[in-house]
């Protein structure tokens, strides 16, 4: 394959010398875009030669995903530097309007048929993979659009064509063609009416179909390099997403990333979590499945959940927590005979057993409670007098410890108001 490859580009350096030089003797600029074709299929034959290349190469450690990329450089390459002289060659024939030179069509026609022959030769004879696969998944040329118009009406007239015609023409064979046309109806009219301005219009309908034929695969092999998700799988990668995140044991998929990274191969990472109880390689597995039919170098990580229970904590408050001018904190003292009690259920607790983790109003032995009280009176209307009582009085009212016999009253500064479950000898007198 590789010497067949070799054989075929020295065939076009030979040709493109000889057109060159005819071009340069008929003083045809048409008959040099033209030419321009057959260096382009220079580039293409390089093309196919690195698609062979990289096939037989093995991902290393230095470039893991392979050097599948190496191809779609090749094709960006190419076909920039084809509208480079596309444009080179609008560029000339902007200046012959403004001298027409006189052409020979000695050379003419035998280049054009030459160049043609060539071409069509190189391209039937060598499967060129890349440039095959863009040709396809790029979007049609304004050529292609025009070419498929015609050939509908024409199909149906002879359905026989369909199968040549639509649905739509290899665009490299289709500028070929409408190349060489170009440059038979340019040989005619110089030859009948000596009208050396049809030179200059072929080589700008050649300059421009090649633009027109070439940037749409320079879009579409750009978009690759720059790693972007293809637009017509975006839709079925959605769905397995979806799939994904309804297996057994996935809580979220979330951080997905799809990119093309060669012709026909796409690479993906995602992140998965999953439930603390759940298997990492059954999931694993499942996720690889379902994702495996799209993305065929797939990296997923998976994590559990990383939930962990409150606790609860004693020490200083922050000062971005409390506002201190607005309270206090003032610790309660250790009782005496609580050490040996349960909180919960007040009979001894065992020295092995562990402090209760959630308490309400309770907190166990080895937490060290605050109560934080609001020093400021504020007239609320009520009369009521909203300063902080000493701790004493507060046991006085029925506030006591839970489990040793002491009645439970709320915590709470008001002095006048009666507890639920404590005493007040207060109740029903006048307030001082």
């Amino acid at each position: 394959m590789s010497w067949k490859i070799l054989l075929f580009g020295v065939i076009n350096l030979v040709c493109t010398g000889f057109l060159l030089m005819w071009c340069s003797s008929t003083n045809s600029i048409a008959l040099t875009a033209y030419t321009y074709l057959t260096i382009f299929d220079l580039f293409s034959l390089m093309t196919c030669l690195i698609s062979y290349w990289v096939t037989m190469r093995k991902p290393s450690p230095v470039y893991s995903f392979g050097f599948e990329r190496l191809e779609v450089l090749a094709v960006f390459a190419s076909t920039v530097l084809a509208q480079l002289g596309a444009l080179f060659i609008l560029k000339e024939s902007a200046e012959r309007f403004l001298e027409q030179p006189e052409i020979h069509t000695g050379r003419l026609l035998v280049g054009t048929f030459v160049a043609l022959s060539f071409n069509l030769f190189t391209m039937l004879s060598i499967r060129n993979k890349p440039f095959a696969y863009v040709s396809e998944a790029a979007s049609t040329s304004w050529l292609q659009e025009h070419v498929a118009d015609l050939s509908r009406s024409l199909c149906g007239i002879i359905p026989g064509l369909s199968s040549i015609f639509l649905p739509r023409m290899n665009p490299f064979v289709l500028i070929d063609l409408a190349g060489a046309f170009a440059l038979c109806i340019t040989y005619m009219l110089i030859e009948i009416n000596n009208y050396f301005a049809v030179d200059t219009a072929s080589a700008i309908a050649i300059a421009l179909m090649t633009f027109g034929t070439m940037y749409p695969m320079s879009v579409y092999s750009g978009k690759v390099l720059l790693q972007t998700t293809p637009p017509h799988v975006i839709g079925q990668l959605d769905k397995l997403i979806r799939e994904v995140s309804t297996l057994d044991g996935v809580l979220e998929v979330r951080n997905e990333h799809f990119w093309t990274l060669g012709f026909g191969s796409l690479a993906g990472s995602v992140h998965v979590r999953i439930r603390r109880d759940a298997n990492e390689q059954m999931v694993l597995a499942h996720v690889t499945n379902r994702l495996y039919t799209l993305v065929s170098t797939l990296t997923v990580q998976i994590f559990k959940d990383d939930w962990i229970r409150p606790a609860l904590l004693s020490g200083p408050v922050a000062a971005n927590v409390l506002n201190f001018s607005d309270h206090h904190i003032i610790p309660m003292p250790l009782l005496k005979g609580t050490d040996d009690l349960n909180p919960v259920t007040s009979t001894p607790a065992k020295p092995s057993s562990p402090p209760p983790e959630f308490s309400f109003d309770t907190p166990g032995k080895n937490v060290n409670p605050v109560i934080l009280l609001n020093t400021q009176t504020r007239p609320y209307g009520f009369g009521l007098n909203h300063g902080h009582t000493p701790y004493s009085s507060m046991l006085n009212q029925g506030l006591g410890v839970p489990g040793i016999g002491a009645t439970q009253g709320l915590r709470t500064g008001f002095t006048n108001i009666p507890s639920r479950y404590g005493t007040n000898n207060r109740i029903g007198q006048p307030r001082p």
